[in-house]
């Protein structure tokens, strides 16, 4: 007999708002104490929708394997205006049919490619960097790992103009989102607000460049082996259809928001624990010694950083790129024996089940050592996932893993990098989870 969700208990919240305001002031903290005081699945309410956070692995799992019946949430929705009908954000067979155009491209030997472009651009930034000199660490990762994403997609680098419109477009939608967010999605899109209009401009600007880049691609007809060459190239196994314009558009701008954003966020993060954990950082030196021995890493080298892998696993379980993913019910369904209405917004969480002491000894300490002897292989589904998990889960979890460790490896041989002395560092959870006001650190040579 299955139980009303409604009926169970969850945080009061406020009479027309309900849990809103919570939420919208600090996320984190919210679901968090949700997760202690309450069950294995917590009712809410947002407004007027009914909503609920799951804290048990089953549900989780259970809600991520099923893209038809759990949908992406309104929040997601919001962001098609930027994004289109990308990965991210379509559903059903048209998902089904981009995902399975897209999976070659993603392959481990065709991501193996752009492990020499990490490394180059990578040492090429911090030839620039001088002992002693402080820096915006978060600023210094966003804007490497656009140039490297840029590179990757479009053969072009950043600095060579139309890349700059597409790295200020996805600032703009990134404040935009968390905006919105705050207002819990209420404030329509083409209302003539500033932050809308500035919105809708950069999104035109980013457009006309994007388009700009296909079209110079189509009339040369060149391959020159970078992600846009091999999605022109895709066809459809069933019936030979390759991309349109369109398509090429909205997968590019998910891949560079998705494959710049959440490494650049990962990485500032784990520069921020390397910084507070000097004994974490001495062991991570010892393994670049004893492997690399001063010489540029390769890909052919990721086997043999395994605590340097180690170190990013760690960061994400802690700082997950994605702190919060939410899920829509298409219809009336049961989550572990509790009804569930259509339209409820199922919320999960990764930064309260990356957290839970259920599943992790001391969650709050910084400990690499915990990933060893495959640890990731003996949690529960549902309980450490940084990159999503079920059909949906992130296509470009291995070019984002290979990326993170060859970039922490390279530069990690050549600085030290130490946050300044009482500098507040406050984790703000938009899409992904950034660094609101930055990461200020002092930079000293190895």
């Amino acid at each position: 007999m299955s139980q009303d969700l409604f009926e169970l208990p969850g945080p009061e919240g406020n009479t027309i708002v309900g849990n809103l305001a919570e939420l919208g002031q600090d996320p984190l903290g919210f679901l968090t104490k949700c997760t202690r005081e309450y069950g294995d699945i917590v009712p809410l309410r947002l407004g007027l929708t009914p909503a609920c956070l799951l804290t048990q692995p089953e549900y989780i799992e259970q809600v991520l394997k099923e893209r038809i019946l759990f949908i992406k949430s309104k929040g997601i929705r919001a962001l098609r205006s930027f994004i289109g009908e990308g990965l991210l954000s379509s559903e059903g067979d048209w998902w089904q049919h981009q995902r399975r155009l897209i999976q070659p491209v993603f392959s481990h030997k065709r991501i193996a490619g752009y492990g020499q472009i990490m490394v180059a651009y990578a040492e090429r930034a911090i030839d620039t960097w001088q002992d002693g000199e402080t820096r915006d660490i978060h600023d210094e990762m966003m804007q490497l790992t656009l140039n490297i994403v840029m590179k990757c997609l479009f053969n072009q680098d950043i600095t060579e103009g139309e890349a700059k419109n597409v790295a200020y477009a996805i600032d703009v939608a990134m404040h935009w989102f968390e905006n919105k967010r705050k207002q819990g999605f209420f404030i329509w899109e083409w209302f003539p607000r500033p932050e809308n209009i500035r919105y809708k401009n950069a999104i035109q600007q980013m457009d006309k460049s994007i388009y700009h880049l296909i079209e110079e691609r189509r009339t040369s007809g060149e391959d020159t082996g970078d992600l846009l060459s091999m999605l022109m190239q895709v066809k459809d196994e069933e019936d030979g259809s390759q991309m349109t314009d369109k398509q090429l558009r909205d997968e590019t701008i998910t891949l560079m928001l998705a494959g710049h954003e959440t490494t650049a966020n990962t990485l500032s993060w784990t520069w921020m624990l390397l910084s507070q954990h000097p004994e974490v950082r001495s062991k991570l030196q010892a393994e670049l010694k004893e492997v690399l021995d001063s010489r540029s890493a390769t890909v052919a080298d990721l086997p043999k950083l395994r605590y340097t892998e180690m170190i990013i696993k760690e960061a994400m379980r802690l700082y997950p790129p994605v702190p919060i993913m939410t899920r829509e019910a298409t219809q009336d369904c049961e989550i572990g024996g509790y009804e569930v209405p259509a339209g409820c917004q199922v919320m999960m969480s990764q930064w309260v089940m990356h957290r839970n002491p259920r599943y992790f000894e001391d969650p709050e300490v910084f400990q690499p050592e915990r990933w060893a002897n495959d640890l990731e292989k003996q949690l529960p589904r549902g309980v450490y996932f940084p990159f999503g998990d079920g059909p949906r889960t992130c296509i470009g979890k291995g070019f984002a893993m290979m990326e993170a460790v060859l970039l922490l490896a390279t530069i990690a041989q050549k600085f030290e990098v130490n946050v300044v002395q009482d500098y507040a560092i406050v984790p703000q959870p938009s899409i992904t989870l950034r660094p609101e006001y930055g990461i200020k650190v002092t930079l000293k040579k190895s």
